[in-house]
């Protein structure tokens, strides 16, 4: 049985991975800003966490860990999303992703490696987005956050050395979850961009109707855990997305990475 603080445990890949979870015998500590969100199932306890609250998330991760003595698996996983023209966010919204997607995850992440480094053992895994390395149009901040967390996880990687505490970037490319719903729209009406954002917004749309269902992640997400030397980086998601699209673009110069992104998004 393994000892797991989820964050974004309320619903999507957070919901599916928690089931996953505590339908194999372990216990979750799971986050959200609204606890009657949290799934009510034995050993399944709710921890209320706001990563915009620094105050909060040390709060929150330091009373789990006062209840759970010990905890095996960080896994930060909770998102939001912002869609419109990067030339036209507001300074605001791009430090809001840059809060929830890499300062509040990067916190609890130092919070768990200074306790799991104590122990000598620990498992964190960083929920990043295969958009790190293929970004989507219109979500600029989105991108460069989760491209943000991928980096520094690669970074803490690199200094754990031979510790037996693991740090995996576990990469989804798109997921059929509620996700699309939730992502924030600009209201800012530009001419200049207004058939590209609707014609990449239908193409999100389409293809997360299409994708793999979040139990998918949820499966590798078990594995993981159950791993004892895990992979660095994992990507999750259908065939194309994640395995022939980024190896194709390993190779390709950036001309014509922006020309293939540019296509597949018809802008």
């Amino acid at each position: 049985m393994k000892r797991v603080f989820l964050t974004g445990a309320s619903s999507g890949i957070g919901r599916a991975i928690a089931h996953a979870l505590l339908a194999r015998g372990d216990e979750v500590w799971g986050t959200s800003r609204n606890l009657e969100r949290i799934p009510k199932m034995a050993r399944c306890h709710p921890v209320r966490l706001d990563l915009t609250d620094r105050l909060s998330v040390e709060e929150g991760f330091n009373c789990a860990l006062a209840e759970a003595g010990y905890f095996d698996v960080l896994i930060n996983n909770a998102g939001a999303g912002h869609f419109g023209p990067a030339e036209l966010l507001p300074i605001e919204t791009i430090a809001s992703q840059f809060q929830v997607l890499v300062f509040g995850q990067i916190q609890l992440m130092q919070l768990a490696l200074h306790h799991m480094q104590a122990r000598g053992d620990g498992l964190v895994i960083n929920v990043t987005s295969l958009a790190s390395r293929l970004p989507v149009p219109f979500m600029a901040a989105y991108n460069a956050a989760k491209a943000a967390l991928a980096s520094f996880t690669m970074s803490i990687q690199l200094e754990l050395g031979n510790s037996r505490v693991h740090v995996v970037d576990l990469q989804p490319a798109d997921i059929r979850t509620e996700f699309n719903q939730s992502v924030i729209k600009s209201t800012k009406a530009d001419p200049r961009y207004d058939t590209n954002v609707a014609r990449t917004w239908e193409i999100v749309e389409r293809n997360m109707k299409s994708a793999p269902p979040p139990d998918l992640v949820a499966q590798h997400v078990l594995r993981l855990v159950s791993t004892v030397r895990p992979p660095p980086r994992i990507t999750v998601g259908d065939s194309f997305q994640s395995k022939i699209a980024p190896l194709i673009f390993r190779f390709l110069p950036q001309r014509l990475r922006l020309w293939g992104l540019k296509r597949y998004y018809q802008i």
